[in-house]
C-alpha cells in the first residue's frame, strides 16, 4: 500500500545509506523499522515470565550431590 509520510532529512539520509549498504530498498528498511517498533510495543505489554516459588513444596534439599541426584531422578527409572 502506498502512503505519504514525513521523515526528518537526517533520518531519511541514514535509512537510504543503510539500504545501500545492505543492497536492499529503502522500502524494506522502513518496513523493518516499523515492524521492530510494533514488536517492541507488543513486547512491552506482556508481563515478563516469572517462575512460581515452589521452594516450600520441596522442603529442605540434601546438601550432598548424590542425595540431590537421587531426589531429582526419583521415580524416573534407573
Amino acid at each position: 500500500m502506498k502512503t505519504t509520510v514525513e521523515i526528518p532529512d537526517g533520518l531519511l539520509a541514514e535509512a537510504k545509506a543503510l539500504a545501500r549498504k545492505r543492497r536492499t530498498t529503502l522500502r524494506q528498511v522502513l518496513a523493518e523499522g516499523v515492524r521492530l517498533a510494533l514488536d517492541k510495543e507488543r513486547g512491552a505489554r506482556k508481563a515478563p515470565f516469572q517462575f512460581r516459588d515452589c521452594s516450600q513444596e520441596l522442603g529442605a534439599l540434601p546438601e550432598d550431590w548424590t542425595s540431590i541426584r537421587r531426589v531429582i531422578y526419583e521415580g524416573r527409572g534407573e
